[in-house]
């Protein structure tokens, strides 16, 4: 699938939030920073840009080659913000499901980001606003890290074959109509605009990318989506070379998207997806 194949494609035209390029490296906070410290570093700016219906594209799109796929997923969790529920039971649906999408040898189910604008804003809740900012989770350094942070004596060993780092992303109640995702053909993307960006937690530091605008990108999403329905997001690939080992996402403002439209509620599981030898 390339640019020409989906020229008429259904589209939508929609603001979406890219960092201004800067000198130093962007720095955000995942938690109230210092007194003086704001909670990110670096300007944004909005460039209007089509973002194509990928529905018509379901069976040519792939990890390898774009960086997302769509798939009918039913689960068995009955409350999204139950974290024992999430941990016993979504974690190992989210393994599961990435093991047959990708043909992984093993799959570690690591973090969650549940986002519903209303419980976001109760403190303590740990809920999180939809993200409004073009950005992959992880870059070539710190998806690495990441394994050896997380795998312990067996990193370097999982490190000599081929990973990655994909999140399972999926609507809490459907349809979604309000805030939907927005995801960049990974084959457009150029290493100009990944910028390396610090996350700081409190006890660590991560890295992400922040993406800078280039016109030549193509941005897609999936209308409508249901409960039983998941986006897999490959962040990071390490048999793939360049910017295409990564890729891009976003919520935004669908201008579709109907006045009493209830608040999206979405949630994403971040993965370890190590392959057998030789893959």
């Amino acid at each position: 699938m390339d640019g020409s194949a989906v020229a008429d494609a259904k589209s939508v035209i929609a603001p979406l939030n890219f960092l201004v390029p800067m000198a130093e490296k962007p720095v955000a906070y995942n938690y109230e920073p210092p007194p003086g410290a704001p909670i990110r570093t670096g300007q944004s700016i909005t460039h209007k840009v089509p973002i194509r219906d990928a529905r018509p594209m379901i069976g040519r799109l792939s990890l390898d080659k774009q960086g997302f796929v769509l798939l009918r997923q039913p689960t068995a969790v009955t409350n999204f913000y139950d974290e024992e529920q999430i941990k016993t039971v979504y974690y190992p649906e989210c393994e599961r499901v990435m093991q047959s999408a990708t043909g992984a040898a093993r799959v570690v189910a690591f973090d969650h980001i549940a986002r519903n604008a209303a419980m976001a804003a109760i403190k303590g809740s740990g809920i999180k606003m939809p993200a409004k900012g073009v950005h992959n989770d992880y870059t070539a350094w710190s998806s690495p890290k990441r394994v050896r942070d997380l795998m312990g004596d067996e990193a370097e060993a999982l490190l000599m074959n081929r990973f990655a780092i994909i999140n399972l992303w999926r609507p809490i109640r459907g349809p979604l109509l309000e805030s939907p995702l927005a995801l960049c053909d990974a084959q457009s993307l150029e290493e100009e605009n990944l910028v390396a960006s610090d996350l700081k937690y409190p006890d660590r530091v991560g890295e992400t990318y922040s993406i800078t605008y280039n016109p030549n990108q193509r941005y897609y999403y999936f209308p409508k989506m249901q409960a039983d329905e998941a986006v897999l997001i490959r962040c990071f690939d390490s048999a793939l070379a360049g910017p295409q080992r990564s890729s891009a996402h976003t919520g935004f403002d669908d201008p579709e998207s109907p006045a009493d439209a209830p608040p999206r509620e979405s949630i994403e599981v971040r993965t370890l997806v190590f392959f057998p030898p030789g893959a």
